[in-house]
């Protein structure tokens, strides 16, 4: 287990949870750790099933997706203050969405998805700044996708 002042400070330190006042902050900090990681550790699979949430603190996270007929194909390289694993945290559909393998050396803000999940349920005001954030997450990354897309379907013709 990691130090709790480490977490305390990397929590304190991402911009998502500014607007959280100390109770949640505190929550946050008692179900979070810390992990390190190196380059060429697979974080997680396309369509597996993963029980994590992750805030990149430092280092770089590639994430790529599986096409028929094209192999894999870079989707994102996620840097610090990134989230990874968003998947783990929606009701229903928790299969990744893509492959993240490391590719430098990388520290992470872990949570336990379910544990996390059971906090937003509790504490409303956590709650409803998780999903608002994690809700511009999908947008954002559901635009990447399809511009993506678009472009593979251009370089067909």
């Amino acid at each position: 287990m990691n130090n709790q002042a480490e977490i305390t400070t990397a929590i304190n330190s991402i911009p998502w949870f500014f607007d959280l006042s100390q109770e949640s902050i505190n929550r946050l900090i008692s179900i979070a750790d810390v992990i390190a990681l190196e380059p060429g550790q697979v974080i997680f699979s396309e369509g597996d099933q993963h029980p994590h949430f992750y805030v990149v603190l430092e280092g770089k996270v590639h994430l790529e997706s599986f096409v028929p007929g094209r192999g894999s194909l870079p989707l994102f390289t996620a840097e610090a203050l990134d989230v990874l694993g968003w998947s783990s945290l929606t009701p229903v559909v928790r299969q990744m969405s893509s492959t993240a393998i490391v590719t430098a050396p990388t520290k992470l803000l872990k949570f336990n998805a379910q544990t996390l999940m059971a906090c937003c349920e509790s504490d409303c005001e956590l709650g409803f700044v998780i999903m608002r954030r994690l809700a511009n997450i999908i947008a954002s990354q559901l635009l990447t996708h399809r511009l993506h897309l678009l472009e593979i379907i251009s370089c067909q013709k």
